[in-house]
């Protein structure tokens, strides 16, 4: 399939600079792109970029104009050449399947209109499912769990008892939500399994990503609040509170009875210690070690994680350890020089300095 360059820029509300009449039979990135496609320059400083691609065409901002390109200038560039890419390449749909017969599903099970259960889930007992929810093949549901409406859950997530998930949720393959927390009562001289007594909540519009675990609490909830996006593998451990609309990527993980505040941001394998609070609006950088709490909006970086402004004089610092090095051992080398020229003591080649005695006895 191929479309005319206009009638892309017509798809997206573009403004076309070039020729219309080009056709175009893909969408993919600058590095990807071959004859033909169309690609994206989000950024003019990333000019450079365009010296080692192949497309026949851009999306840019609004007026920016690289020399010799056919282009269409919008708005939202991301957003844009999303619509193109779904243009050319239409995101596959299956119709509504309703419950499927090699499912196994517990008799006290409820079940509201419109959900799907694919081949190879189980559903235990007193489940309840929400309307227009979609559970994918082998995923298990534990006994007393409850989904509101319009949650998906991919293949292979796993949901132990009493899990609760709000509305418009998304839980991806392999995610593992409740299972027992790492909390041992050592007093006998034998690790002995604490309390697990607690179980997870998801509010609404909260997405866990592929192969994330998320445990129990001890008594009451684990809970993420609403709105909240958790990347890939991540750990989120027994009793920790997260707020709303939290951006956690991949790796991080958080220890027991930890809590965030609203809008955190925490880059990838970040480190949370137990007990400690992430005010609201804070950033962690990549590989943060948090050992304290931290200050509402502030952004921390580093292990220990410090503020930024404090991480980054250390750096600085770092970074002439090496000259500093071989200033001290030039300093030292002159400073050993002048002792020996006070005491007399000979030079490196053995010859008695100026004021020692046995010159002159010589």
């Amino acid at each position: 399939m191929t479309t005319r360059l206009a009638q892309i820029a017509e798809l997206v509300d573009g403004k076309l600079v070039g020729d219309g009449t080009l056709s175009i039979a893909g969408a993919a990135t600058l590095t990807a792109a071959q004859p033909g496609d169309v690609s994206f320059l989000e950024d003019p400083e990333n000019i450079r970029h365009l010296e080692d691609t192949s497309a026949s065409a851009l999306v840019v901002p609004h007026g920016f104009l690289p020399p010799g390109w056919n282009v269409i200038q919008v708005d939202e560039v991301q957003a844009c050449f999303a619509r193109i890419v779904t243009h050319f390449r239409p995101p596959r749909r299956t119709g509504r399947i309703g419950v499927s017969p090699a499912a196994h599903i517990s008799p006290t099970a409820q079940l509201e209109d419109d959900v799907d259960i694919h081949p190879g889930a189980v559903v235990g007992d007193d489940v309840v499912i929400g309307r227009g929810a979609t559970i994918h093949a082998n995923v298990v549901l534990m006994d007393g769990c409850r989904l509101a409406e319009n949650v998906t859950i991919f293949p292979g997530a796993v949901l132990y008892e009493d899990t609760i998930v709000g509305p418009r949720s998304i839980i991806h393959g392999g995610a593992v939500l409740g299972a027992y927390g790492f909390g041992y009562d050592s007093s006998s001289g034998r690790h002995q399994l604490s309390a697990q007594l607690g179980h997870v909540e998801l509010g609404a519009d909260v997405e866990v990503g592929a192969g994330t675990t998320i445990d129990r609490g001890t008594y009451g909830p684990t809970s993420i609040g609403e709105g909240t996006k958790i990347d890939n593998q991540v750990m989120i451990a027994h009793n920790v509170r997260i707020g709303r609309h939290n951006m956690l990527c991949s790796q991080s993980g958080i220890a027991g009875s930890s809590s965030t505040g609203d809008y955190v941001v925490m880059a990838g394998k970040v480190g949370v210690r137990d007990h400690v609070h992430i005010g609201a609006g804070a950033i962690l950088g990549a590989m943060a070690g948090v050992m304290n709490d931290i200050p509402p909006g502030e952004v921390h970086y580093g292990i220990p994680a410090t503020p930024e402004r404090e991480q980054m004089l250390k750096q600085a610092a770092l970074i002439k350890l090496p000259q500093m090095r071989k200033e001290f051992k030039a300093l030292r080398k002159q400073l050993d020089e002048l002792s020996r020229r006070l005491d007399g003591s000979p030079d490196a080649t053995g010859a008695p300095q100026e004021g020692d005695p046995s010159s002159a006895a010589a």
